[in-house]
């Protein structure tokens, strides 16, 4: 019921011992953990053919969550994205099965906006079958209007660190699904956690899966390694509970 892992499938030289010895990065990676997040397909598109390599190299179990490109969210702000989310779709359809959920990071600027959020929402979930995870990074985005929407629609939204709010550090929106997405605190993208905010991350994923709600647990503090090693911690402490 849980899937725990980092953003893009770099393997640590501390930590590579910790992996089986041969194979792909992917390969060796998706041998230790259950999903991962790819980031790299919100910079630029990928040949169809690589999202088939991917798939076809990772266990049957394995499972993807896809960063939708930032021409959808960044450049277009989810305004008449029809043809972009058509051209998405199409290009990471190789996955099949094994794309379990697409997320959504807004820039910081991109206010709240109903009609908008309806519209944008609906169109990717007519488009595709799988579940939808957002990550807003403005404030208008945190009040209960907001969830109650993104709930009837079907997104959940990340919970994510560091926070902008206390309201952004827990789930929201549609409660069948938890986000936890991790950007090292206290400097993003490189600090490594503490081992209290490991069993906190733990018991969280261990009560969501005991409630019958499915997880996922990303960490993205990916600059000084420190994310594969979090992620193995967290794994780790599962198994204990």
């Amino acid at each position: 019921m849980a899937v725990v892992g980092t953003a893009g499938w770099s393997i640590p030289r501390k930590d590579a011992e910790r992996f089986p010895p041969q194979g792909t990065a992917l390969e060796r990676y998706s041998r230790v953990f259950e999903g991962v997040e790819v980031n790299s397909s919100f910079y630029r598109t990928h040949r169809t053919s690589t999202w088939a390599k991917w798939a076809e190299c990772v266990p049957g179990s394995f499972r993807f969550a896809v960063k939708v490109p930032r021409t959808i969210t960044h450049q277009a702000r989810l305004i008449e994205t029809d043809s972009l989310i058509a051209q998405f779709v199409e290009e990471i359809r190789p996955l099949g099965k094994k794309l379990e959920l697409l997320l959504v990071q807004m820039p910081p600027s991109l206010g709240f906006d109903a009609a908008t959020a309806a519209r944008f929402f609906e169109t990717l979930r007519s488009a595709i079958d799988a579940e939808i995870v957002c990550e807003p990074r403005h404030q208008s985005w945190f009040a209960d209007n907001v969830d109650k929407l993104l709930a009837n629609l079907r997104v959940t939204r990340a919970a994510a660190d560091p926070a902008l709010r206390a309201s952004a550090a827990q789930p929201g929106g549609w409660a069948g699904l938890d986000y936890w997405r991790l950007h090292g605190s206290p400097e993003m993208y490189r600090s490594s956690y503490t081992t209290d905010a490991i069993d906190f991350y733990a018991r969280r994923i261990s009560q969501a899966t005991a409630d019958g709600r499915r997880s996922w647990c990303v960490f993205d503090n990916t600059a000084t390694g420190a994310a594969t090693a979090n992620a193995l911690s967290v794994v780790s402490m599962l198994k204990q509970m």
